[in-house]
């Protein structure tokens, strides 16, 4: 992965600003972004992923620009080829494990055939072991299931990346190693680039090929 970026932001509610001011540039295939909450890290990663945009500066990824201020580029979430994975997965619950998956093609949506899968689907179900719960939904699936779900459907559309957004903070202390480890096969045997931000060093040790430590919107230290 070959990511720069050099943005500015600053955020005001409620009478309170908060200001992200990050330069950072890697070649790394795995960047975590380690910081307290409140430190910008999810700042960082949606300004990456063009959910926030910045007041100023450049992003670039894979040498391609997603924004810069001075050219006035900013590309739109959909345009960046990247995915994102939310703390909360997000699943819909009325659709069932394969439908959330394939919802992700558009065009392949299971229209209302609850008990049918695309040939696409079914790789990312035998991949991420989701074959036994391809018809059951979101709220009949643990925790870890759900992850692998959200994983699946943010992979089956060939990002450029992925984004994490804190992707092991709702689980228990053992499925969180246990996920950890499927998510370090997963992306190693697919090799695709991953920006994971997290508030745990473990998360770090296990993932950070680079690692950017942020602190009151202000890289402090990079390793």
């Amino acid at each position: 992965m070959n990511i720069a970026f050099s943005v500015h932001k600053t955020l005001t509610a409620y009478k309170r600003s908060f200001t992200l001011n990050a330069t950072y540039q890697t070649e790394a295939n795995r960047l975590v972004i380690l910081g307290a909450s409140g430190s910008g890290k999810s700042v960082l990663l949606k300004t990456i992923a063009g959910l926030i945009t910045p007041d100023s500066g450049k992003i670039t990824l894979q040498d391609r620009c997603l924004f810069d201020s001075t050219k006035k580029i900013n590309l739109k979430p959909q345009q960046r080829s990247l995915a994102y994975l939310f703390q909360s997965y997000a699943l819909f619950p009325h659709l069932n494990v394969a439908q959330n998956i394939s919802f992700a093609l558009h065009h392949s949506i299971i229209n209302g055939r609850k008990h049918s899968v695309p040939e696409a689907v079914q790789y990312w179900l035998e991949l991420f072991k989701l074959e036994g719960i391809q018809f059951q939904y979101p709220d009949e699936i643990s925790g870890g299931q759900k992850q692998r779900v959200a994983l699946a459907r943010a992979l089956i559309v060939n990002p450029k990346a992925i984004l994490l957004d804190e992707p092991f903070s709702a689980l228990d202390t053992n499925l969180r190693a246990i996920m950890r480890k499927e998510l370090a096969e997963v992306q190693e045997k697919l090799n695709i680039p991953m920006i994971l931000i997290t508030h745990d060093p473990e998360d770090a040790k296990v993932f950070g090929d680079a690692i950017i430590e942020i602190e009151h919107g202000r890289i402090i230290k990079i390793s």
